[in-house]
């Protein structure tokens, strides 16, 4: 929560919708989320010096229905951009997608965030539509992405 918010690009869920995430599977096959974590585990600090806990750099959260999946979320701390953290992530599910037989990957993303359609881009996406104002605080519209797998 304290990572997403502060990224004001990021897509805002509630504290129930991402505990809803871990929530017991409905049993249904055609339906299930994923949830991707990039972490600093303390490895590369100086011999001697140990982190209580890993620190979470950056997360990734898609949902698959049949065989389709939907990004729905990708968020990175600020101190860990430009350093591929997002693009080893994004690298990381589209390899899943395709091993599990996905067919696409959709998603849609802030027509103001540049950076991330640069990325989705370069991960080989196409941007095929706009949703007018899906976005709120601030409203904005998004752009709509798909990858063929």
């Amino acid at each position: 929560m304290d990572l997403e918010r502060q990224s004001p690009s990021a897509g805002h869920w509630s504290r129930n919708q991402y505990e809803d995430l871990f929530a017991a599977p409905s049993g249904s096959q055609q339906s299930e989320r994923l949830a991707l974590l990039a972490e600093d585990d303390g490895e590369a600090h100086p011999e001697g010096v140990s982190q209580a806990a890993s620190v979470v750099l950056a997360f990734l959260i898609a949902h698959r229905i049949n065989a389709e999946w939907e990004l729905e979320n990708i968020v990175v701390a600020e101190t860990a951009r430009r350093q591929g953290v997002a693009t080893r992530l994004l690298g990381e599910f589209v390899a899943r997608a395709r091993a599990e037989q996905g067919s696409a990957v959709f998603l849609e993303v802030r027509e103001s965030n540049q950076s991330a359609r640069a990325l989705y881009r370069k991960a080989g996406f196409t941007e095929v539509g706009l949703r007018k104002s899906y976005y709120s605080n601030p409203p904005e519209d998004a752009i709509l992405c798909r990858l063929s797998l």
